[in-house]
């Protein structure tokens, strides 16, 4: 019924959470969730934008206590940007977060895109008709 007449999903969200692991089970879920709209042949339009805590795990230099204690999840999520990038998926990274969480831009993920905040990309999707779509 929700999809019902539609041809065209236009969705962003936004990450911020405080782990690794969190991250990376909610970026397999959207990963889920672009491949469902498709299977209903509904054309994903799907943009993530990173921000707060959440960008010290899309580096492919983490620091090197988050390395001991979450490899297995950092891991993950490097694949799952990975793969989403690959599925047309938009991902951009707030660069005040990367400054703010010592974060060097050059050691982020490929298929990122920083963008100079993360809060201002929410309002101007909005306004072009992208649905936030909450998590919490």
């Amino acid at each position: 019924m929700a999809l019902r007449g539609v041809t065209e999903g236009k969705g962003v969200f936004l990450l911020d959470f405080s782990s690794p692991r969190k991250t990376a089970f909610y970026l397999s879920i959207i990963k889920q969730t672009h491949q469902g709209l498709r299977r209903q042949g509904v054309k994903p339009d799907l943009i993530l934008v990173y921000i707060g805590e959440t960008v010290r795990y899309l580096s492919s230099r983490p620091d090197p206590a988050l390395l001991v204690e979450h490899e297995d999840a950092l891991e993950a999520v490097a694949i799952l940007v990975r793969e989403l990038a690959g599925m047309g998926v938009r991902q951009e990274v707030c660069a005040i977060a990367t400054q703010v969480m010592g974060v060097d831009n050059a050691s982020l993920h490929e298929g990122l895109t920083v963008v100079a905040d993360g809060f201002i990309s929410l309002i101007g999707y909005q306004t072009q008709g992208y649905r936030l779509v909450p998590i919490f």
